[in-house]
């Protein structure tokens, strides 16, 4: 792929049926984890992400600070249009950061909008 990006998911974006919704493909990754941050979760109510995902909840992060939090998860190798599908398919209760994984990679990753 030429221009691609990484991003990094620890919830619905690493399911089958929500990638190819919204990259139209399987997406292939390596699995990975954000550091410092801890997960939570948050209610889902729009109708075309919740026919997506099947799920009325997802998991959700917030930026803690402590190097020892750690979430896991997948970073996936994709193109910028592929990343502007995401940026549709993730809530407001969402926002886009790039942020250090454990492998040392810097990666985009949804974090709870402040």
């Amino acid at each position: 792929m030429s221009d691609t990006v990484l991003l990094f998911s620890y919830g619905t974006l690493q399911d089958e049926a929500v990638q190819l919704a919204n990259f139209g493909r399987r997406l292939a990754g390596q699995p990975d984890a954000l550091v410092g941050y801890r997960q939570g979760w948050v209610e889902i109510t729009d109708p075309l992400v919740l026919q997506q995902s099947g799920q009325t909840h997802h998991p959700i992060v917030s930026y803690s600070g402590v190097a020892t939090d750690q979430v896991p998860g997948t970073v996936f190798e994709i193109t910028a249009q592929e990343l502007a599908a995401a940026d549709g398919y993730e809530v407001a209760d969402y926002q886009r950061v790039s942020a250090a994984l454990a492998s040392g990679a810097q990666a985009w990753v949804y974090v709870r909008a402040q």
